[in-house]
């Protein structure tokens, strides 16, 4: 059974919310995904399959609407509006990302639909919130990163360079995140209560709290981080973490070891692969293998045993990265309990060992192109709540009759 079995989620089509209704779906929720007359416009953004535009093969719109229900109605119309209303009757939750006062006007806002479904949870994402009037100005998913201000603390040491901000649309899915964690605190909150409520998300407010230390750095003693290359934004600049390996690939080394067992097993894997009797500083590797109690890394630049010890920790990491191939670096970080990464582009992280094991790439049929195709798997495991794409992204009004004819039957009952 599904964490969201039983749970109806109807979803107003935007761009911006898309990925939430997604997160739902994929965990059990029937999610009916409400659709203007001429379909949703993502339905026509690339990639496509094989490459060829044409009706129901955008890639982009079929990832973002797995195990989804398509009903199309036009909001303006009266009836078709009767028949939204029908839909919140029989929801536990309504999802949306609507000009601010786009339901008010058509007499569909919370205020109006609590008469219908008096345990609703309404959840509505906007790009500051419901009660700015910057909301309603034309954004992009750039401009949003912008704002909020991840990409400040994203680039490279060289600060010639501009920022830069994730692709893949993270700042839509920052803010899906935190409207699908404030649906699930809801929906607790009403199986305890019966008690709906309104969520009002800022696009803008979950992206500047995913910014580290850079927005409480400021608040705090008004200090900027600056970008560093892969590694985190810092006030300080910190040491270099991305090395070439034997293999030409590059890898980030991560976190130097902060243990005694860490050290020991640096040391251990060094000596294992003909390296520390070329490498002066092993005597400090040594002495942290050694050390007694905890390892206080605040007084690195202050305690010069302490400090040499984190420098040999890595000067080690880099050695080895230098005499090994990237994957087997990874491998042996992993065994000797630190956490390290090779740098993959996308295609190659699904032919990691690791994914494989995990699973992660999901393999779904379509029935309407005759061929499978391979999704992005679950960003969580949840053994008692297990998740799964229950169905292709729906083709525009797909289910329209099913889900009336459900309404219809409920009606009757």
């Amino acid at each position: 059974m599904s964490a969201l079995d039983g749970i109806r989620v109807i979803e107003i089509a935007h761009e911006r919310i898309a990925f939430a209704g997604k997160l739902m779906g994929d965990m059990g929720a029937d999610v009916v995904l409400v659709e203007p007359l001429a379909g949703d416009p993502t339905r026509l953004l690339p990639p496509f399959v094989n490459d060829e535009p044409g009706e129901n093969r955008s890639l982009y719109f079929m990832h973002n609407n797995t195990s989804k229900r398509s009903i199309v109605l036009d909001l303006d119309s009266e009836d078709d509006r009767g028949t939204f209303l029908r839909l919140i009757e029989s929801a536990d939750v309504l999802i949306e990302s609507e000009p601010t006062t786009r339901l008010s006007s058509l007499s569909l806002d919370y205020a109006d639909l609590i008469k219908r479904q008096p345990k609703l949870i309404h959840a509505a994402m906007t790009p500051y919130g419901r009660g700015e009037p910057l909301s309603d100005l034309p954004v992009t998913d750039l401009t949003l990163m912008a704002a909020g201000g991840p990409p400040w603390s994203c680039g490279y040491d060289d600060h010639s360079l501009p920022p830069i901000r994730g692709w893949g649309n993270q700042g839509y899915q920052t803010g899906c995140h935190y409207l699908f964690m404030s649906v699930l605190t809801a929906l607790l909150h009403k199986n305890a209560t019966g008690v709906g409520q309104f969520i009002d998300v800022s696009m803008t407010a979950a992206l500047n709290v995913t910014t580290e230390a850079a927005s409480y750095s400021w608040l705090v003693s008004e200090a900027t981080v600056q970008r560093q290359t892969g590694r985190h934004a810092s006030v300080r600049p910190t040491g270099e973490t991305q090395v070439k390996c034997a293999d030409g690939r590059y890898v980030n080394t991560g976190v130097p070891p902060r243990f005694a067992v860490e050290f020991k097993n640096l040391l251990d894997w060094m000596t294992e692969i003909n390296l520390a009797e070329d490498f002066p500083e092993v005597v400090f590797l040594e002495m942290g293998a050694n050390w007694d109690g905890p390892f206080d890394l605040s007084l690195i630049g202050e305690d010069e045993s302490i400090t040499a010890i984190f420098m040999a920790g890595r000067q080690a990491l880099v050695k080895i990265a230098h005499s090994v191939i990237a994957y087997d670096f990874f491998i042996g970080c992993q065994k000797a309990g630190l956490s390290v990464g090779v740098i993959y582009s996308p295609e190659e992280a699904f032919d990691d060992d690791h994914f494989k094991a995990r699973g992660f790439a999901v393999e779904v049929q379509h029935d309407d192109l005759g061929q499978t195709l391979t999704y992005p798997g679950a960003p969580y495991q949840l053994p008692m709540s297990p998740w799964s794409i229950s169905r292709r992204a729906p083709h525009p009004g797909e289910h329209t009759s099913e889900i009336i004819a459900d309404l219809e039957q409920g009606s009757s009952d």
